[in-house]
Order: structure tokens, then sequence, then C-alpha cells
């Protein structure tokens, strides 16, 4: 059956019309009546919910469709100044075959050698690499054996090697496979055989690693003129916890806690020095920490696109244009529009939001009926008193180039969190979620200063740092 959101809505309206004008009602039965109007309005609010007008994600959107690229008249693939990646001749091949010509497939005359034609075929070959340490041992006449020192790291008559346990943690909290699979894995591709309680104590040893990282990365995010800052939930040992994410387009934090509020951001240890732009989607903890704020336009897209759908409100279709136009003249910026243009897409907001009252009006004081404090006011009502009180954070983009017109980075950190989630359920132990945040930070750190995975976790292992990270 498919709803009609705007008749129910209308008759909706209807009904409290009528139960306002409406004397003779006990009040047990206009409470009662009043209370099933809110659900109704609640549940329809909740009907018209997707990921184009709210937080939902996509995969949340009742027979969602893939959408179609816009066409822009060019051919697929790369496009011209694009720059393409592909294989290249290596002038020193690891092995060269000589192809010669069978004579008996020749037409009969004399020929003469012309060189060769050469192609290149690029595999790999997988292979254990066994090194083993042979101590001397020199007796003296009293029979005092003097054994040579092994290197620090070799500790045991067998043991694993830093390829293997930075493979390990690669695979386990980089490609997010679960303990098993990481087993199967090693069984299959390189013959070596590899337990689930070693995988976790080559990521416990990582963690352990990676603490003088972690207070790196904090004093770099507290002397960061802005940072982006998110949370979302996450399951630990069945119970919900949240995950916190402090970043910018170099550095990232993770941190896992209980809570989401304010005790979390204070327990992270950054927040609550930071003095710079703090880029958010209106959380209102965040206000408390920082020395200036910069609110999501993401978000506000999405709810004045909410507006428009659920409640036709005119007004919303109006901004969304204004912040998408002002969002692509950043775009084409070098870092701010020009502040005559700035100022020019200022006037506008004002304008839309003044005109707005009229459209969305606050509600009737004389309705109070005895109430005190606040009345309830639509959702459309309260996204266009935040938008005119918060207008300096919303328009902050428009004349400061650090700060971003979405808090998206924050949100782009966080996916691969969703990801492990949704391939293992939740973090078995509040040590295990720990260990994936901490060894998280370091691998999308790396990341965005063009260090490779197993390229970091390979130093790590050997005690080295990336050049980054350098004073």
């Amino acid at each position: 059956m498919k709803i009609n959101a705007d008749e129910i809505r209308s008759t909706v309206d209807q009904v409290r019309h009528l139960l306002h004008e409406e004397t003779t009602i006990s009040p047990a039965l206009r409470t009662t009546l009043e209370m099933l109007l809110l659900v109704v309005t609640i549940l329809l609010n909740r009907v018209g919910l997707n990921s184009h007008n709210s937080s939902k994600p996509p995969s949340d959107d009742p027979n969602r469709k893939k959408a179609s690229r816009d066409s822009h008249g060019n051919k697929p693939g790369g496009q011209k100044g694009h720059t393409g990646s592909n294989l290249e001749p290596v002038a020193t091949p690891d092995e060269i075959i000589i192809l010669k010509v069978d004579p008996s497939t020749l037409p009969k005359g004399a020929y003469r050698d012309d060189g060769f034609e050469s192609r290149q075929v690029f595999d790999v070959d997988i292979s254990v690499h066994v090194t083993e340490y042979q101590a001397q041992i020199l007796v003296d006449q009293r029979g005092k054996r003097w054994v040579a020192p092994f290197p620090q790291d070799v500790s045991a008559t067998v043991q694993y090697g830093n390829s293997v346990k930075a493979g390990a943690v690669y695979m386990s909290q980089y490609q997010l496979l679960p303990y098993n699979r990481v087993e199967e894995q090693f069984a299959d591709l390189f013959h070596i055989p590899l337990s689930a309680a070693s995988v976790f104590n080559f990521n416990q040893d990582a963690f352990t690693r990676l603490e003088p990282f972690e207070q790196w990365v904090k004093q770099q995010l507290l002397d960061s003129p802005s940072l982006n800052a998110d949370e979302t939930g996450i399951n630990i040992a069945a119970k919900r916890h949240w995950l916190h994410c402090l970043s910018n387009d170099r550095l990232t934090l993770f941190y896992p806690h209980a809570k989401r509020g304010g005790e979390a951001m204070e327990d992270m240890g950054v927040l609550p020095l930071f003095q710079g732009i703090l880029c958010h989607d209106h959380w209102s903890p965040y206000f408390k920490f920082g020395g200036n704020h910069a609110l999501c336009n993401a978000h506000h897209l999405r709810e004045l696109e909410w507006a428009a759908e659920q409640e036709k409100q005119s007004w919303a279709k109006s901004l969304q244009d204004l912040l998408k136009e002002a969002c692509h003249a950043k775009n084409l910026s070098s870092g701010c529009p020009d502040p005559q243009t700035a100022q020019g897409f200022r006037e506008r907001y004002r304008q839309i939001l003044a005109d707005a009252e009229t459209e969305c009006p606050p509600p009737n004081e004389n309705n109070r009926n005895g109430k005190r404090g606040r009345l309830k006011r639509t959702k459309s009502r309260n996204l266009l008193e935040r938008l005119r009180d918060h207008e300096h954070q919303v328009l902050l983009f428009l004349i400061n180039p650090q700060v971003p017109f979405s808090n998206n980075q924050a949100e782009n950190d966080l996916r691969m969190t969703k990801v492990h989630q949704k391939i293992s359920g939740c973090f078995r132990s509040q040590e295990g979620a720990a260990i994936f945040c901490r060894t998280r930070s370091f691998l999308s750190t790396c990341r965005k200063n063009g260090v490779s995975a197993t390229q970091a976790l390979k130093d790590l292992f050997q005690g080295k740092w990336p050049d980054f990270m350098a004073p």
C-alpha cells in the first residue's frame, strides 16, 4: 500500500484544528487523542526519511535504485588530462627466455640476425624466505662456553619475521579480514601455519609500538588550525559504544568510548586544549570546545531536502540551491570567493530566512493553554531558527580558506569502521577496539601522507617511523 504523506498530514492538521475548537471533550480523551496524533506524526516522519533528506545510509533506502551518472557526452574511462597508471617495461627483467625462429617454418633463402622483439610478463612469485642465524660457540681451556650474541629481536628457536607480522596486521586491521581468514590466507598462499592467537599477538604488539605515534598525532591535531569531528555507534562485547574521530587532510585519530558526549571528548585528550576551528554536525557537546565552530553543510542540505519534500517548504529549496551555489563558488576559487561574492551570498541567505518567517512562522503564543517553557515547533521551524542563529558558523567556509564546506573528511575517515562492523558485527572486547582504533589511526595518517600501509607496518616492526613524523 502506498502512503500519501501529504493527505495524512492534511488530515492530522484538520483533526488538531477540530480538537482545539471542541470544548466538550473530557481532559482524559483530549490527552489520548493528542498522544495518538503525535504518534502518527512521528511514524509519518520516519516513513519519509531516506539517505537524501537525513543521515540514514543509502543501504536503508526502500527499493533503492543505483543512480545513473550524469551524462557529459564523454566516453567511459580516463578523460583527457587524466594521469593513468599502467605497466612499463623494465630494463633488467628477472628472467629472460629466448625464443628462436624454427628454421623448418621458413621459406628457402639466406637470413641474417636482426635482434629481438621483446614482450614482458609481470607476475608475482610468492615464496617463504627462512633466515637461519648460527651463533658461533667457543670453549676456553676451562670448558666455559662463549656464544656469539643473536640479534635482539631473534629470541626463539623458531619465530615469525617482521614481514609476517606486518602482513598479518595489514590483513586484519587494514583489509578487515577476520582472524580465521587471515589463517587461511597464510596457509594457502605462503604455507605458513599461523593461529588466530598469533594474529592477535601481532596486533597487540603493533598497538604497543604505536603509543608514541598516538602522542605525536594528538599534539599535531592540537596545533592544527582546523579539525573535523564526528562520531558513530559501534558494538563492543554486544554493548553500545561510540567511536570518536578527529581528523584533517593529514591526520586521523580514532578513540572508542562508552559515551557519546562531552565525557568521551575530554577523555580523548585533544578537544579540551584545542583552540582552532572545529567543524562538526551541530552535535551540542562540540560547542564546549574549540575557539570557533563551522557547521557541516552536507547535513544542512539533507535537512533542507526533508523540509522541502515532507513539509513543502519552498524556502528550504531556495536555501538548498544557494548553499550548493556557494559551495561551487568556493571550489572554483583558490581558497574562498572574493569578499564581494561572499557578501552577496550572505545577503541572499538572510533574505531567504527572513521570507521564510511568513511561510514557516513560530508557534502562536496564545495557544499555550497553561503550558510553560518553549512551545513545540515543527522540524522545519527548528531548522530555520538554527540556520538563522548560527549564520556565522554555517557560512564560515566563504571567508576562511581553512574551513571546508562540509564535515565529509571525518565521515570518510569513519566509513571503514562501518565496513568492519558489517564484516565482523562487533568488537569482542574493549582491548580489541582500542587496538583497531590506534592501528587504523596510524594507517589512515600514513595513507594521507603518501605512505603505503604495508610499508608503514614493515617499518613499524623494524623500529622505524615514517618521514612525516620527523621533527
